[in-house]
């Protein structure tokens, strides 16, 4: 509220100066609702321009008297009755008419009480949209209340799914260090997946959670919010006085900026049941009336089944996971909390990461991608082209050169592979460097290089004998004859002379 003078100042600063709303909102303090407030003070006092003349003005008491008998009627249906009867305007002066006419029901409630650890109300908040590196993520908060007390667990997530949700109740029944024996829910899919009248589904995995947690899930009627009037507050009062105008950068940061909120504001408000207590003292009270908890709390993880079927990673939430390459093409199971991601082959893990929230990211270990290269290095010499690699690493850029000059690779390679087995990597890696500081990268220029070597040094080399084109010659077999055989043919001398 503001004063009288105030409002004049406020007043005489938009009428007489022409000041804009804001302008005067900024130099005076103010929000820019009480300088509208204070503009419109004196013309709620005008009378009202009467309505002009329209064509259902005669069907007015007719759709007044039709109301009152049927006050749920639509605007629709009136229409049909009063065309009926000549009627000749449009559906919207009709339908405005309704709007005027029709009687105001407010349904009376009676003040819900309920016993100390007798229930709790969840639900599910929308808070906008967050960008986290390239993705755009939902932030949701979920909720929890107890309905004695007041008091509250709230957590924000990147997401409302099944997961989060059960992670969500099993870390309030942890804060609160009990459960209460009814939890109430919304429709909400996480927690009804159908239901016909009275009779509902819930679903399988919130029914585990009842089983782990010795409570009952309750859902509300529908269309009857009120039912869960207590959490719908909470909400509330949490957009009111955590969410707005509260900067953060990471997701857990928010959190705890949520639970020093909690429990240094929230949970010192006053106790809407009696007077001189706070939330916390309601909540001191309930604590020892709730269920105890488990042994062990449930688990939440997202449990799936995976497979990779060429490469080293494994696609989760639009990124990509590592795993060892000996894991490829075998049926895994990837296990995912919300900070972490695990790999399963069987029982055992082969693979943890960090979860990430961003999209189309890459998440690597060192470790799987060093053991890749260690495989293909294991490889290189399975192929022709790998194999004269290994032994003259040179030829690499003697191929480049001879494809830039237009010569065909495969020739090239076949021809290199049969120096190589004729003469050896001894004396055809030479022979490539040397092609390739005088740039004449071709298989020729290696062959003759390699011959002109060997004449240098005067080194004979026993070619083989090429039988690809007479194999039944592979197998044939020549008696050696003496040396002298050939000396007596050769001489000259006989005995006739």
């Amino acid at each position: 509220m503001i004063d009288a003078e105030k409002v004049a100042q406020i007043r005489r600063l938009y009428f007489a100066e022409h000041w804009k709303v804001g302008t005067i909102a900024s130099e005076l303090g103010l929000h820019h609702e009480t300088v509208k407030a204070a503009v419109r003070l004196l013309d709620r006092a005008k009378p009202k321009p009467r309505p002009r003349p329209s064509m259902v003005d005669a069907y007015a008491p007719f759709i007044e008297e039709t109301l009152k008998k049927h006050p749920r009627l639509l605007a629709t249906r009136i229409l049909d009755m009063i065309r009926a009867r000549g009627y000749q305007g449009s559906y919207t002066q009709v339908r405005r008419r309704v709007l005027l006419l029709r009687p105001k029901f407010h349904e009376p409630f009676l003040h819900r009480r309920v016993f100390a650890g007798e229930e709790g109300q969840i639900d599910w908040a929308h808070f906008g949209q967050v960008k986290v590196g390239q993705a755009q993520r939902r932030l949701s908060c979920f909720v929890m209340t107890l309905s004695y007390s007041r008091a509250l667990y709230l957590e924000f997530f990147y997401d409302q799914s099944q997961e989060n949700f059960l992670r969500g109740h099993v870390r309030a029944f942890s804060y609160f260090g009990g459960v209460p024996r009814v939890c109430l829910y919304d429709n909400l899919r996480s927690a009804v997946l159908e239901r016909r009248g009275d009779a509902v589904h819930f679903h399988p995995r919130l029914i585990e959670l009842c089983a782990h947690y010795h409570f009952q899930a309750r859902p509300c009627a529908p269309a009857r919010g009120n039912e869960k009037g207590r959490v719908e507050r909470v909400i509330r009062y949490i957009r009111e006085s955590f969410f707005m105008a509260r900067p953060f950068t990471t997701l857990a940061d928010f959190n705890m900026q949520a639970w020093k909120w909690r429990d240094e504001i929230a949970h010192a408000r006053a106790w809407p049941e009696g007077p001189g207590r706070a939330v916390a003292d309601a909540f001191e009270e309930e604590k020892p009336r709730l269920l105890s908890l488990p042994a062990h709390p449930m688990t939440t993880d997202l449990v799936t089944p995976v497979q990779s079927a060429k490469t080293i990673y494994i696609r989760f939430d639009l990124n990509d996971y590592s795993i060892p390459p000996q894991a490829v093409g075998r049926p895994l199971t990837l296990v995912a909390s919300d900070l972490v991601v695990r790999i399963l082959d069987g029982a055992a893990e082969v693979a943890r990461h960090a979860r990430s929230y961003d999209r189309r990211q890459r998440i690597e270990c060192s470790e799987h991608i060093e053991a890749l290269l260690q495989e293909k290095r294991r490889a290189r010499g399975s192929t022709r082209s790998a194999r004269l690699l290994v032994a003259v690493p040179e030829s690499e850029a003697f191929l480049d050169a001879a494809f830039e000059r237009g010569e065909s690779a495969g020739p090239q390679v076949a021809q290199l592979l049969r120096l190589l087995d004729l003469y050896g990597a001894q004396h055809v890696r030479p022979a490539v460097k040397e092609a390739l500081e005088r740039k004449t990268p071709r298989a020729s220029s290696v062959a003759y290089l390699v011959e002109r070597r060997l004449r240098t040094e005067r080194r004979t080399h026993d070619m083989p004998v090429d039988l690809t084109r007479r194999p039944e010659l592979a197998d044939f077999h020549v008696n050696p004859h003496d040396a002298e055989t050939y000396d007596e043919l050769s001489n000259t001398d006989s005995d006739d002379e």
